[in-house]
This record gives C-alpha cells, sequence and structure tokens, in this order.
C-alpha cells in the first residue's frame, strides 16, 4: 500500500533500485544531491542536474520539464553519501512563474522499478520560494529510508545549495540555469486534460478511507502543509571525500493494469467480415465525465466550491469521493499542523538548552534574552502553522456547507430536507453514513463518516462506559438506551436505503429490555418477525440464520449458486443482537461467532448492542468476535484512528433531532413499499 506521506514524516524502503517521479503543472528544473551523514555536500561533483545528470547511483533529467523521472540505485552510491536529497527549482532567466505559490503543488513519488508506488508526498504550503528540497533518501543503521521535507528556499537554488555546505553554490546554480536554459527548447509542457475517451483517474473510487479502510479519490481542491523551517547553519563534515565514478542503471518503463470491473463477461460476438469482439458490451471503457466547473473567483478571493467537485460516473460516486477527499485534506493539514508545532517545540527545548549548558548564560540579561527570543521564535512558528491551518479549515468548512445539503438520503443525516422527499431507492447505493468524524483542531468541521456497501464486517455499538469527548457524564442505564437508539437508527438507515424486499432484520432482545427504542421498527412492521425473546427465542434465529449461512457457501462452492430451494430469501439478512451475552449458551455463543466470521461473504450481516465487560467471563474466546467488528459508540468518542497518519478520530452518532418524526415516516414508506410488492 501507498504510503502518502506528510511534512516530516518517513517511511522503510524495501528496495534499492527505485525511480523518483515528479509532477509539476509548470516546467521545473529537478536534481539531486549526495550528502554525508551531517547533511554536508562537499563539492559541485556531489550534485547531479541537467548540466551533468550522471552521478554513481544516480540520473536526473537532462532537461526542464512538467514530468520528470529520476533513476536511483542506493546500493551504487558511495559508502561516504548517507544521504540523496532530491531537489526542484524554477528556472530563471526565461518566462514563467518566480515563485511555486503561483504553481500547483508539485507531486513526487518513489516508486519500483515495476511502478509500484512506495510513498507520494504533495508539497504544500509554498508561498514565495523558487527552489524546494522535495524528499530525502537517506541511510540509518544500513537500511535506507525516505522522509517527507517539503523545506523551500526564497533566495532559489542558490541558498539551497549554500544551505546544504556547498561553497561553490551560487556558481553552481547559475551554471544549472546556463544548461536549463539552453534545453528549454526540447522541455516537456504540462499534460493536456484527458480526452473524453482516454484513460481512466488515477484514483478510482474504491473503499474508503478512513478509521477502518483506505482508499479513496483525493479531489486535491485544498492547500494543506503548514511552515516546518529547518534554518540554522549548514552541519560540517569530513572534506575531499569523491563518491566512486559507477554509471548509474536507467529507469525501466512500466504498463499499469486496468482496473477490472464486476460487470459479468458475455460470450464473444464476431461481427460480419471482422475480428471476434471480446469487450463487454456494458463495460465502461471511457474515463468519467469531469466534474462540475466551479464559478471563477475573484481576484485575491479562494474558488467557491461545488458539490460534486470530484470524478465519477454519477453524481453519488462524485459526492462520495469529493467526502473522503476532504476528509484526507482535514487529514493532511492537521498532520502538517501538529508536525510544525513539534518542530517549534523541539528547536525552543533545543536552544534553551544550549543557553543553560552555558554557565556565563544562565543568570543574567543574557540568558533572560535568549530565552526570551527562543520562545519569540516558537511562538512565531506555531502562529504561523495556526494561520495555515485556519485557512484550510476556512475553506473545508465552507464546501461543507455546500457538500452536505447536495448529499443523498444514505449519505445525510438525518435533519437534512432530503428525507422530507424520501422514496424508497431501486438500487442499493456504494456507501452508507455511519455518523461524523472530527479532531480537536477543527472541532466545529464534520467529515462524514461513510462505509461502502455491502457491509464487509459487523457493527458493534458499544454499550459500556466510554470517555465522553465533551465530558458529559452517562450511568450505565442511560447508556445502553443510547446504544440501543443508536442501533436502530443505523438499522433504519439500511432498511431505508435498500430497495424493498432486499435488506430484512431479525432483532434479538432476550429480556425484552430494549422494547421502547425498538418500537419504531416494530409499529412499522419492517422486521422479519417480533422480536425473539428468552432462550428459547435467542436459538431459533440463530439456528435459521446459521443454516442459511451452510446454505449458501455449499451452494457456491458447489457452483450451483442458482439451486436454491425455491422460495429461499435472496435478501440481505441483519441480525441485530441487544443486551449481548443475557440469554446465550455457549452453543448460541459460538453460532454468533460464526455468523459474525462467514455471515458477510453470503449476505448475513451483525449488529450487536453490548458491553465488553459484560462477557468478561467468557475469556479470550470472544476476542476474535470484537476484532472482528467495527466499533461504534452513542456518544462522541475519539477511539478512531486511521493507519494513514494516525490521527484518532472523534467519532458521534448521527441520531434523529428530538422530537423529530422522520424516522417514523421513512420507515411507513418502507413498509408500503414492501406491502405493493408483496400484497
Amino acid at each position: 500500500m501507498t504510503a502518502e506521506l506528510v511534512r516530516g514524516q518517513n517511511h522503510p524502503l524495501a528496495e534499492v533500485r527505485l525511480e523518483i517521479r515528479v509532477s509539476a503543472g509548470t516546467p521545473i528544473m529537478a536534481g539531486a544531491t549526495l550528502s554525508d551523514e551531517n547533511g554536508t555536500v562537499h563539492g559541485v561533483e556531489w550534485v547531479a542536474h541537467p548540466g551533468s545528470p550522471l552521478l554513481p547511483g544516480v540520473e536526473v533529467s537532462r532537461q526542464a520539464a512538467a514530468e520528470h523521472r529520476l533513476a536511483v540505485d542506493l546500493d551504487a552510491v558511495a559508502e561516504a553519501v548517507h544521504r540523496v536529497g532530491v531537489l526542484l527549482a524554477l528556472p530563471t532567466g526565461i518566462a514563467g512563474p518566480a515563485s511555486f505559490g503561483s504553481v500547483p503543488a508539485p507531486f513526487v513519488a518513489v516508486t519500483g522499478l515495476d511502478g509500484t508506488e512506495v510513498a507520494s508526498y504533495t508539497i504544500t504550503g509554498l508561498t514565495a520560494e523558487s527552489a524546494v528540497v522535495a524528499l530525502e533518501l537517506y541511510r540509518r543503521q544500513g537500511a535506507w529510508k525516505v522522509r517527507a521535507i517539503g523545506q523551500g528556499y526564497a533566495g532559489g537554488l542558490a541558498e539551497l545549495l549554500a544551505d546544504q555546505g556547498l561553497p561553490q553554490a551560487r556558481q553552481l546554480a547559475a551554471g544549472i540555469f546556463k544548461a536549463v536554459e539552453q534545453g528549454m527548447a526540447r522541455s516537456v509542457p504540462a499534460p493536456p486534460p484527458l480526452p473524453s475517451d482516454g484513460g481512466r483517474s488515477r484514483q478510482p473510487a474504491g473503499p474508503a478511507p478512513g478509521p477502518d479502510q483506505s482508499d479513496a479519490s483525493h479531489h486535491g481542491q485544498h492547500p494543506q502543509g503548514n511552515p516546518s523551517p529547518h534554518g540554522g547553519p549548514p552541519p560540517s563534515g569530513p572534506q575531499g571525500t569523491q563518491p566512486p565514478q559507477t554509471p548509474a542503471r536507467p529507469p525501466a518503463d512500466y504498463v499499469t493494469a486496468p482496473t477490472p470491473t464486476n460487470t459479468p463477461p458475455t460470450p464473444p460476438q464476431t461481427p460480419a467480415g471482422g475480428p471476434i469482439n471480446y469487450s463487454h458490451p456494458r463495460r465502461q471503457n471511457t474515463a468519467p465525465p469531469p466534474p462540475p466547473t466551479a464559478p471563477p473567483a475573484q481576484p485575491g478571493q479562494p474558488a467557491q466550491p461545488v458539490a460534486g467537485d470530484a470524478t465519477g460516473w454519477s453524481m453519488e460516486e462524485r459526492l462520495y469521493n469529493q467526502v473522503w477527499g476532504m476528509f484526507e485534506d482535514l487529514a493532511r493539514t492537521t498532520a502538517a499542523y501538529r508536525s510544525a508545532v513539534d518542530f517549534a517545540d523541539t528547536r525552543m527545548e533545543k536552544e534553551l538548552d544550549e543557553v543553560l549548558s552555558d554557565p556565563r548564560s544562565r543568570i543574567g540579561g543574557q540568558g533572560d534574552a535568549a530565552r526570551e527570543t527562543a520562545r519569540a521564535k516558537h511562538s512565531q512558528l506555531v502562529d504561523q502553522a495556526r494561520q495555515v491551518l485556519d485557512r484550510d479549515l476556512a475553506q473545508l468548512a465552507a464546501e461543507a456547507d455546500v457538500v452536505e445539503p447536495a448529499l443523498p438520503p444514505a449519505y445525510a443525516r438525518w435533519d437534512n430536507p432530503v428525507w422530507h422527499a424520501y422514496r424508497v431507492p431501486m438500487e442499493m447505493p456504494m456507501a452508507l453514513r455511519l455518523g461524523d468524524l472530527h479532531l480537536p483542531e477543527s472541532d466545529g468541521l464534520r467529515i462524514p463518516m461513510l462505509i461502502r456497501l455491502p457491509l464487509e464486517r459487523g457493527l458493534w455499538i458499544d454499550s459500556g462506559r466510554t470517555g465522553s469527548v465533551d465530558g458529559a457524564f452517562f450511568d450505565s442505564h442511560e447508556l445502553r438506551r443510547l446504544a440501543l437508539d443508536s442501533a436502530v437508527a443505523h438499522t433504519a438507515r439500511l432498511l431505508a436505503v435498500h430497495p424493498a424486499d432486499e435488506f430484512t432484520v431479525h432483532v434479538i432482545d432476550p429480556a425484552g429490555s430494549g422494547a421502547q427504542s425498538l418500537a419504531p421498527l416494530v409499529r412499522a412492521g419492517v422486521l422479519a418477525g417480533p422480536p425473539a425473546v428468552g432462550a428459547a427465542g435467542v436459538t431459533d434465529v440463530l439456528a435459521r440464520l446459521t443454516q442459511r449461512v451452510d446454505l449458501v457457501q455449499m451452494a457456491v462452492r458447489g457452483g450451483a449458486a442458482d439451486s436454491l430451494p425455491p422460495g429461499f430469501d435472496t435478501s440481505q439478512q441483519l441480525l441485530v443482537v441487544n443486551d449481548f451475552p443475557h440469554g446465550f449458551d455457549d452453543r448460541a455463543v459460538n453460532q454468533l461467532r460464526y455468523l459474525a466470521d462467514e455471515g458477510p461473504a453470503v449476505g448475513v450481516h451483525l449488529m450487536m448492542v453490548a458491553d465488553r465487560e459484560d462477557a468478561a467471563g467468557y475469556g479470550p474466546l470472544l476476542d476474535p468476535l470484537w476484532r472482528g467488528l467495527m466499533r461504534l459508540t452513542p456518544v462522541p468518542d475519539d477511539h478512531l484512528a486511521d493507519p494513514w497518519v494516525g490521527h484518532a478520530w472523534t467519532y458521534e452518532p448521527t441520531l434523529t433531532p428530538p422530537g423529530s418524526r422522520v424516522l417514523d415516516t421513512v420507515l411507513a414508506q418502507v413498509a408500503q413499499a414492501r406491502g405493493q410488492r408483496n400484497p
């Protein structure tokens, strides 16, 4: 899986022969520097650039271009080389942009020779800089890693090279730009937009990235990133070390395999007088239509957001991709802000330690002045980072204000007016909203938490005590009621977004303690039967669903999926279990585990309302069950962590507004549609 890096983040490299791909919206110069363990470049022969593109283990482009491919063989670099820096610079002396703030954010990716992307980094937050260190490949304890740097220089390439300790920085920079100017006639322009019958989007719709899954289309509308300057004098190192002169290996080309579709194949057809046509008649082989265009922005003002501003074949898919693009944007800008704050803290601690380490500056005016200077620098860095974060949050909030009212029922909150015009759908949507996500730095901004349908794992509504982030206190009885209310809301949404008779709900309530919360489902008549109570009811429901899973599995494995018994209910099945493990014996517990493990593959899903502490008597027997379910809470709680950047996201369930009749209205329409299907 590709690691999408943020500034300062690193990632291990399993391969030593790599290709570094650079994409920008304008011709730029791409080069590389070799440096020792202190980051010092010892001479012009340690810099690969268009005038001297070959170094041992490194080969760069010979001209300025909008797209670059740099070849790297880490086994071929000298033992004295501990860092390989990838640098980008805007050419001077020609017509073109003067700073990266006026061009699209450069994108850099590290790939294997087969084209497999290892890590990528979008360099955001640049303004007046005309040169930037994009990535750094560095050696640590015999292993190589890649780190996202994103350090820009307003003084251009000369300042960048000087910061790495190169004495001839200004002369070398002038020579590089002279070579670039001579080759500008051969530079590659920015690629044109894909034609309507051309290739596919680089990031097609897939499983939603977030606390449970990770892969979504990033629409790239928002600027992210925060400044994390790495000032200070250039480090010193041993002089006169020369890398061995070994020829670098050229990059290899690769072919991207086409994305498979779910359209069933049809027999090949032979047109008269022509070759056999093996294409699928219903397969979409063209690129998705472009997203709607935002109205032109006023000079000096950010672009106005537009609902559906993402790729996709339908408005539903565009909104899905846009929502998770907003999720990625919020994750990136928050990670960059936290990284900048960490850098500021580390820098201040280092400067204060230097002051305290000198006995002469511990007391008196000199020490106080040094401490005040360190704190002032810290405040300046943090304030600058916060300004960038606030800018990005304001743009995301403006987009959320546009997107939220445009969401279809499956993606919308219960207080969205779209439910007033609700009609039972004719087909299942691609995703479902389970709640909202937000971060502490952006408490007022909520991102819908969407998961793909059909469900790939069961849901666990935790009715135990949780550390509510808003500081509210709930006793155990109130938490159990809220947990079951949340489960009913999720169940009603699942019923509402599926076509009539394509989703069946069973309920187990052994002690009958959830009668009040389950009343909307019972009154509407949308359940397969009355909630099962007592040990006998638990046994009956579990036996029927277990038998169903066995039967469908045997039919599928035997290649006889079309030979199920007449009248067999082929709809998706949901089992809602309240107050587990009350009323469950050992056999029932094993059946429940079986349904959680094997059910989703054959359309049988589980939703448990339970407190894990109540089942502590079973010991580790139930650990696989809890791990296999997605844990949700009835109150806001920061228990969801995404593996992408490691944020702890606060989950907040979407419940019906107090006093609202929307749940009864929607369930009544579902029941009416079912009655019309089965008069």
